[in-house]
């Protein structure tokens, strides 16, 4: 049986690691199926900072999920060996080297086949860690559910920030730009092409108004069908949720996602070959109660749950 998460009914939650679901934490990925990683980062952000309390309260609130989804019958800890890797030691003054830092921390961590599961952080992040998975499995399927494209050419000058990582990585091939979905896109633009753009790169875009009352299931459904056994990532912005759900972030939107939507979309990509994902741009400070965390690390159980080799009971 591999390692298994300290229970509630052996250790009170509000003790023990500081680690995600309290697994172990470890220094290298060898011998793991999965990793979780923190991004300690808002250097990158545009408007609100905050996100880089966001690795340290989506692992506090993750304290609070069992090991075994009872919705869905999906058991990952009994087949996934499973720890936290910690943190990257970013360069909190400067984002240029904080990049430089990911990448080389997911280069070193990435000479071993496990799935990096990352928590953030803002989404400047997602760019260096593509680069480090594209370099290991070539150009990726995306799964990018957020409330912006996240396709500015530059911000202030500088062209690697929280809002230009998807054309950064569509521009250097770490993608496959007809396997790239947007999900969740909505509010206010600069220019009307803001979204238009990607999408004649070959980016399938869903506006959140497009999915108001609907079922996501049926989206999942279409998106396994297109991306097929492509080696995938899962890039999930807790922006993509309404501010009602989610109202500690960094960008929020009026009119997103519900937390309904968010799990069916998730479990309907049950199937996809998935090699990575990353909850980002969670900002405690927003959220005193700590729900938009808690959120946050319900999402990453479930991304963990659907991924290759999980049983379900």
């Amino acid at each position: 049986m591999p390692t298994q998460p300290i229970s509630g009914n052996d250790l009170a939650r509000f003790s023990g690691p500081q680690t995600f679901m309290r697994l172990p934490q470890v220094d290298s990925a060898k011998g793991l199926n999965v990793g979780f990683i923190g991004v300690p980062m808002d250097i990158g952000t545009s408007w609100r900072s905050g996100t880089r309390m966001g690795p340290k309260q989506l692992r506090e609130q993750s304290a609070m999920i069992r090991p075994y989804n009872i919705q869905t019958g999906a058991a990952p800890f009994d087949a996934l060996e499973c720890a936290d890797l910690g943190d990257v030691a970013i360069n909190t003054f400067s984002l240029s080297d904080t990049i430089r830092l990911i990448t080389e921390a997911y280069d070193a961590h990435l000479k071993y086949d496990f799935v990096p599961m990352s928590l953030g952080g803002d989404h400047s992040m997602t760019l260096p860690i593509l680069r480090s998975m594209a370099r290991k499995h070539g150009p990726l399927a995306l799964v990018h559910v957020d409330a912006h494209a996240d396709v500015n050419d530059e911000m202030f000058g500088e062209r690697e920030t929280h809002g230009t990582v998807f054309r950064r990585a569509y521009e250097e091939g770490l993608i496959v730009p007809e396997m790239v979905f947007q999900i969740g896109l909505r509010g206010t633009g600069y220019t009307a092409d803001d979204f238009t753009e990607a999408a004649g790169w070959g980016f399938n875009q869903y506006l959140a108004p497009d999915l108001w009352h609907k079922s996501l299931t049926p989206l999942a459904a279409e998106i396994k069908a297109k991306i097929g056994n492509h080696k995938t990532y899962i890039s999930y912005d807790i922006d993509s949720l309404d501010p009602s759900f989610a109202p500690g972030t960094g960008t929020p939107e009026i009119g997103g996602l519900t937390t309904m939507q968010a799990m069916e979309l998730i479990r309907g990509l049950r199937g996809l070959h998935i090699v990575g994902c990353d909850l980002v741009e969670v900002s405690p400070p927003y959220d005193p109660s700590g729900n938009t965390a808690l959120t946050g690390a319900n999402l990453m159980f479930e991304m963990l749950s659907i991924l290759p080799g999980v049983p379900y009971r």
